[in-house]
Order: C-alpha cells, then sequence, then structure tokens
C-alpha cells in the first residue's frame, strides 16, 4: 500500500451570532480547524485534524502549509502503515535518516508549536487507514478498549453567577450527564468573582454532580492560589489550566499550596511536556489534545507517561470530530483514561463534519467499532466551509 496524495484543508465555519459564547478568548465568530486526507492506491482515505488556535482565534492557513508544502513530499509513496517510521520522519526532518538509525530524536526547530499540530493531522489519518485496511477500530489497534462505554462531562460553562447553575443544570437535564465544566479566570475580573460563580454553581448542582472549573491559564500563581483556597469547600474534581503553560513550574506551587486536584496539557506539544508536568508533579490528570500534542502515536506515549507516574489521562476533546474520535480511542484504550470532554459550545465541526455522531446518553459515550476512526466525512461540507491552501 502507498501514499499517493495528502491534503490539508482550512475549515473556516462561521457560528450564528445567537449561538456564540463569550470568554478570555473573546467573541468566538467561528469554528477553525484543519482536516487533513491522506489516499492511498488501494483506494482507502484517512482522515485527521490539526489545530492553530481555540475556535475562531487563529488562523490556520500556515498549518495547513506546513502538511502540503512541508510533509506531504516526504509522504507520497511511502506505506502509511508504518506509522511510527513516518512520525519521526516528519519529526526530525532533514535528519530522519540519522534518526532512524541512531535510535534518538535529532528534531528541526519546529519540534514544538505548528509543526507537531501538523504533525498530529497527518498521523491520525494514519491511524484512520491502518484501521480501515484490517478492518477494526482504532481502539483495537491500541490494545483494545477497556469498557464498552466511558463517562462524558459537559463542557460549557459561561454563565454570570446569577445564571450559571441553571446553564450548568441544563447540561445535566439535557443527556443526563453527571460531570460538568465551568470557565473561570481572568474573563471575571478577579479570583473572588470566579469563586462566586463557582459556589453558585455547586449550590444549584447539589453534592453529587462533579464540577470542574478552567482558566485557560489566564492567572498569576498568586491568583490561582488565591482562587483555591476560596473554593476548597466546593469540591471541584479539577482546577484546569490554573496558570500559563509556560509556568509549570508556577503550576506545580499550585497543585501543591491546595487539595484541589489539577489538570492541564491541552496547550502542550508532544511527549516531553508531558514528561516534565510529571516530573514536577504539576497535574494530577494529563489533558492532551490530538489535534495540537502530535496525533494518537504521541498521545499513547503520553498516556504511557501518565500511567507511570499515577496520573490520570483525559484528553481535550473541544475539536472536530477527527480529533474527538482520536481521543475518543485514545481514552479507551488506555489505563489511565476514565472520562471524555463533550463540548456544549456550538460545534459544527463536530457534528456536522460527518455522517456519524457521538451522542450522550445517561452521561455515557459508546465507543463505537466502526473500523478505522469510526467516522465518514462530508465532502460537502469540505467544499462549502474548506479553504485550499
Amino acid at each position: 500500500m502507498k501514499i499517493t496524495h495528502v491534503e490539508a484543508t482550512w475549515c473556516h465555519v462561521p457560528i450564528p451570532y445567537e449561538r456564540q459564547h463569550t470568554s478570555d478568548f473573546g467573541r468566538v465568530t467561528s469554528f477553525d480547524s484543519v482536516i487533513t486526507r491522506i489516499t492511498t492506491d488501494t483506494g482507502l482515505i484517512g482522515w485527521g485534524e490539526s489545530k492553530a488556535g481555540v475556535g475562531s482565534a487563529a488562523a490556520c492557513a500556515g498549518l495547513a502549509a506546513i502538511i502540503n508544502l512541508d510533509y506531504a513530499p516526504l509522504l507520497l509513496g511511502q506505506d502509511p502503515r508504518d506509522i511510527s517510521r513516518l512520525w519521526d520522519v516528519m519529526y526530525n526532518t532533514p535528519r530522519e535518516g540519522y534518526a532512524l538509525a541512531e535510535g534518538h530524536v535529532l528534531p528541526q526547530l519546529g519540534r514544538r508549536g505548528l509543526s507537531i499540530s501538523a504533525i498530529a493531522g497527518v498521523d491520525t489519518a494514519l491511524w484512520d487507514i491502518l484501521g480501515k485496511s484490517l478492518g477494526v477500530p482504532v481502539w483495537r489497534l491500541l490494545g483494545g478498549r477497556r469498557v464498552e462505554r466511558m463517562p462524558a462531562y459537559a463542557s460549557g460553562g459561561w454563565a454570570d453567577a446569577e445564571h450559571i447553575g441553571a446553564q450548568l443544570q441544563g447540561y445535566c437535564d439535557k443527556a443526563g450527564f453527571r460531570a460538568v465544566k465551568m470557565r473561570v479566570g481572568v474573563m471575571d475580573g478577579s479570583p473572588a468573582k470566579s469563586a462566586a460563580r463557582v459556589r453558585a454553581a455547586r449550590r444549584a448542582l447539589g453534592p453529587d454532580i462533579r464540577l470542574m472549573a478552567d482558566a485557560h491559564g489566564t492567572w498569576t500563581v498568586a491568583e490561582a492560589k488565591a482562587f483555591c483556597r476560596m473554593v476548597e469547600d466546593c469540591d471541584l474534581f479539577w482546577f484546569e489550566e490554573p496558570v500559563s503553560a509556560d509556568d509549570k513550574q508556577g503550576q506545580a506551587e499550585v497543585r501543591r499550596s491546595s487539595a484541589v486536584p489539577i489538570s492541564s496539557g491541552e496547550s502542550e506539544f508532544t511527549r516531553h511536556d508531558f514528561r516534565e508536568l510529571a516530573e514536577l508533579r504539576a497535574a494530577d490528570v494529563l489533558q492532551p489534545d490530538l489535534a495540537i500534542a502530535g496525533g494518537i502515536t504521541e498521545g499513547q506515549r503520553i498516556g504511557a507517561i501518565a500511567s507511570a507516574f499515577n496520573l490520570r489521562l483525559a484528553p481535550h476533546l473541544w475539536s472536530g470530530a477527527p480529533a474527538f474520535a482520536a481521543g475518543l480511542h485514545l481514552a479507551a484504550s488506555q489505563s489511565a483514561g476514565f472520562i471524555l470532554e463533550y463540548s456544549l459550545g456550538h460545534n459544527p465541526m463536530l457534528h456536522d463534519l460527518i455522517e456519524e455522531d457521538f451522542p450522550v446518553v445517561d452521561g455515557m459515550v459508546e465507543i463505537p467499532d466502526r473500523p478505522g476512526l469510526g467516522i465518514t466525512v462530508r465532502p460537502d461540507f469540505l467544499e462549502k466551509y474548506g479553504n485550499k491552501i
């Protein structure tokens, strides 16, 4: 089997005004992602996804160009089933020959950032092809699914203190969610105002619903520690990205200062970043986004780190369908995987891009047994919203 065509498309999907939300990223007016299609000489097609930002926070032309101009020439004519080797080819270019022969990485400057996100989209598409070629789901290739259904948490929560309880309770009523996540941080103006919103949410939800809070890395260490003190009696299931991903030492300090569990990882690239989080004891839950951190191949390595350090794995799944499916397959197969994120913001890239869906029933998501990622991308969606680079 040989790769005959690689094409990355920037999908820019406007969100209707009435469905938009506002957070520290500003008003989210569109959903943007890069969808990669890899075609083989056997007719099999694999799909992957890469991200350059959250929602409408970034243009994706550069990311698509890396795939189309830098990586596609390296991939043409290669066997798509040699996934590990092709990951190293892209990561170590132009020294991939040395890396393969010597057994250690020799990456060039682009060892973080968009280059890794670009690898992620290609890598996920290769796993999709491998599963389809064998007629099995990706989770089977990763060692099998540990459960047939996994709990999911509703991810949203932007309302003010007066309305946050009703907003989160609406998530629970909608599909039986038993866990919900809300946004806090600089968007509120102060830790005290964020804490007030969390207390209002806990009062409305009662003690039996798991409640998480996500600061998107917007606080200083002092502010994050103050917030933790204010909400220690609210039984937070986790506090996500309390400080900038650039300050792992600071995040470790926040974790040491409080009994509130800390989660992070959506802003990290490769296993090397997650190794540092684990070694610094900076997180209780690792949250790689497979459209950012290097795809399913790197996700397995991150999962091994989580297991080795007795941490838990909860992939960041605020994404389109290919990355959501990839994270689902990873979480279902990893010993540290335990819960799935489910976006409650308007997300056409998750619900409209593909023919299938991922329904939540009684707060649980079924792990599908369709071959590959188990998704069928709608060509008309890509035609309507795609930008050729």
